[in-house]
């Protein structure tokens, strides 16, 4: 029984992990949803089953290679997925993207504390920069507490709201969105998942040889998809309710706002919690591959990446989001493809 519970208790972590990683400032605002899934009507309904699908198989097969090949880092991963010739080249790309897309979420948790709370943006981002160095002070022992208490809460608040409005007579099903059919909206799981996929590859493969055994690993891979797709939906029922979503930049605020003002400073807290636990995942993959190369003190290594994350988020986020994710997206897209067809290691 004590075995069976230490089991169940890796595999919530991982999952915890998994789920905290890849939600992140599009995704607590709700823009990323609107933008890949919620505009599309019913369509984007079947795109995010689809993309959840893929969370939960590729994220399971990207841990289960990683382990079997016993890396310890993203770039040991690519070695296998994309060979050691073109190796290299992807694990610069993927380091120069997972600095630029932490560095973009830095600069969300800074845009939280001007537009929120009315302070400077610099000030929201050295807080987040602080708390995210005494968290990686603890390695993946601060990962794992951080995201084993925020995830819960972002799973409850989601299903709370979704509760409410199903209760209430707010709700307005898919009526308020027409369905699309378009080349673009079947390609949007695809890229989503893709693209998140990249990005959760840096802790995902480190975490899969922290794990007690393979079967940790699919069972905390199948639950951490399974969780996203869960809050996908339930993000995605709430917005189809609230008519003009196209026209905010946040979304979810608005629909939190307009309709339960009284969650409003609790959706708040819950958006800056889904920011830091990408921030610290981005931080905990950067830092298991700089170890993996070179003998560079911890306090040292931390100081530099976050004097960099300082630089890089001080220009406009809405800019660096507009500049970096696309090239990010096509590079994520080539992963996906050959994680499907390069054999799993026996």
């Amino acid at each position: 029984m004590t075995r069976l519970v230490e089991k169940w208790s890796g595999a919530w972590q991982i999952a915890a992990v998994y789920v905290g990683t890849v939600v992140g400032a599009g995704f607590a605002t709700g823009k990323e949803i609107v933008e890949f899934f919620t505009q599309y009507g019913e369509f984007g309904t079947v795109g995010i089953v689809v993309s959840g699908g893929l969370f939960t198989w590729m994220g399971t097969r990207m841990m289960m290679m990683a382990r079997r090949i016993g890396a310890v880092s993203y770039k040991e991963l690519n070695d296998y997925v994309f060979g050691r010739a073109m190796s290299p080249l992807m694990t610069i790309l993927m380091t120069l993207m997972v600095i630029g897309v932490t560095s973009v979420m830095v600069a969300g948790a800074g845009a939280v504390f001007e537009e929120q709370l009315g302070l400077p943006k610099q000030v929201g981002m050295f807080v987040t920069l602080l708390l995210s160095f005494i968290v990686m002070l603890y390695d993946i022992k601060g990962l794992f507490s951080v995201n084993v208490f925020i995830v819960p809460m972002m799973v409850l608040f989601s299903f709370v709201v979704l509760g409410k409005m199903l209760l209430s007579e707010k709700w307005c099903g898919t009526g308020t969105v027409m369905p699309d059919y378009s080349l673009k909206a079947f390609l949007s799981p695809f890229s989503y998942a893709a693209f998140n996929l990249a990005m959760a590859q840096t802790v995902l493969v480190p975490l899969s040889q922290e794990a007690a055994d393979e079967q940790t690993v699919k069972r905390g891979a199948t639950l951490g998809g399974i969780l996203l797709t869960m809050i996908l939906l339930s993000s995605h029922f709430v917005l189809l309710s609230f008519p003009h979503l196209l026209r905010y930049d946040i979304p979810m605020a608005e629909v939190i706002h307009t309709f339960f003002s009284l969650l409003y400073w609790l959706y708040i807290v819950v958006i800056y919690g889904e920011i830091f636990t990408s921030i610290i995942g981005g931080i905990f993959g950067l830092q298991r591959q700089f170890r993996s190369m070179f003998r560079v003190s911890n306090v040292l290594f931390l100081f530099v990446l976050f004097l960099i994350f300082y630089v890089i988020s001080s220009f406009q986020y809405s800019f660096l989001l507009s500049l970096l994710y696309p090239l990010f997206g096509y590079m994520s897209f080539l992963m996906m493809i050959l994680l499907v067809f390069r054999k799993l290691p026996k």
